[in-house]
């Protein structure tokens, strides 16, 4: 009689070698742990989009001239605008952010990940309070199935590590890429702030620059790729999220109950609204109280060669900001009242830690009642 499966004690022994999912890749399995087997609904639960339909292109804004050119302004803000309502994601290029930077933040990717397990081990944890944290999965133990995909997480704001916390390989890039997110966080809720109609500080005003984590995603070869995903449909917890992508491809976003690849561009930046920002009959948005709207997104496997991504998460950081977030006042009339319940980017984030990346659960216990 064959023993029974013990997920949990598999999960722990794998999680106890700290090598992460590329320990496992470098022993060169050829049989995926069962662990990493996703749900059938999750790998084939919604179709692709089709390749020659135009009303699934994926959007790019040109933001060249945002400043110096009152037409062109108004062009890029009304570009967000339909964007951030139709579908929560958008490309970004002539964003300011050098093409040096965004290259060489990708390629410390791959330094870090390619550490030896004894190096990396000494930044290993799953206290994602600590300014530093890498690990495979932060909801490793409470998902339905693991991801293939080992992180690193830096807390870059409000209160940045201190340089010898990070890792020597990357210390100076992660430092400089996140000075560069933040600059061009200013300049995006700005852009979002005229897209909702108010004023253009006013996303900053209230604290959606103040918190940022920026991370590297690594996703390496899978032996049985069509069995797991690197990462699960979901949306983000915080306000935008701003991501660098190699050229090897995998994100997904779902647009009208379709899954539209997302193209690699080599300097532009992908940003998505975060359910903060955003909306959906299954979701709830916040504080444009549901005047733009959202799609899942997740990465699927592919290729002979390993994917990194660079990405910038702003408001999801443990902050000490106790700011209580609910949908902006000056949207709000009496033809159209508040729909959700306010609270703070803490709280928000510990349920969706709790909950795993599911993505149908971060904002639904906010929804007041008709």
């Amino acid at each position: 009689m064959a023993a029974a499966y013990d997920r949990l004690a598999e999960l722990k022994a794998f999680d106890e070698t700290k090598a992460g999912v590329k320990g496992l890749a470098d022993a060169g399995i050829t049989d995926l742990p069962r662990f990493f087997h996703a749900p059938p609904h999750l790998l084939h639960g919604s179709p692709a989009a089709p390749a020659d339909d135009p009303s699934y292109v994926f959007p790019i804004i040109d933001l060249d001239g945002a400043w110096e050119d009152p037409d062109k302004r108004n062009r890029i803000v009304g570009e967000i605008r339909e964007a951030s309502a139709n579908w929560g994601f958008f490309h970004v290029v002539n964003h300011g952010v050098p093409a040096r930077v965004v290259d060489e933040m990708k390629a410390g990717a791959h330094r870090f990940f390619e550490l030896d397990v004894k190096q990396k081990k000494e930044y290993f944890g799953r206290d994602m309070t600590k300014k530093v944290v890498y690990n495979t999965n932060f909801d490793l133990y409470s998902s339905p199935a693991a991801n293939w995909r080992d992180t690193i997480l830096f807390h870059m704001a409000p209160n940045p590590p201190e340089p010898e916390q990070l890792p020597t390989c990357c210390r100076e890039i992660v430092t400089e890429f996140s000075k560069e997110m933040l600059n061009l966080g200013d300049v995006l809720f700005q852009l979002l702030s005229e897209a909702l109609g108010l004023r253009s500080n006013h996303l900053k005003e209230i604290g959606c620059l103040e918190g940022m984590d920026t991370a590297y995603n690594y996703y390496p070869v899978c032996p049985e790729p069509e069995l797991t995903l690197g990462a699960t449909q979901h949306t983000d917890t915080g306000f935008i999220t701003v991501l660098a992508q190699d050229d090897i491809g995998g994100l997904q976003v779902l647009h009208r109950n379709r899954w539209v690849d997302v193209p690699p561009m080599s300097q532009g930046l992908v940003v998505n609204l975060g359910t903060l920002l955003q909306c959906k009959p299954r979701f709830v948005q916040v504080m444009s109280n549901d005047k733009f709207t959202s799609v899942e997104h997740r990465v699927v496997l592919k290729g002979a060669e390993p994917r990194v991504s660079a990405i910038s998460f702003f408001g999801i950081g443990y902050t000490l900001n106790t700011r209580l977030y609910g949908p902006v006042e000056e949207l709000l009339s009496e033809d159209n009242p508040p729909k959700y319940k306010k609270t703070t980017i803490k709280d928000l984030v510990a349920h969706a830690y709790k909950q795993g990346l599911d993505g149908t659960s971060f904002l639904h216990h906010l929804k007041l009642m008709d």
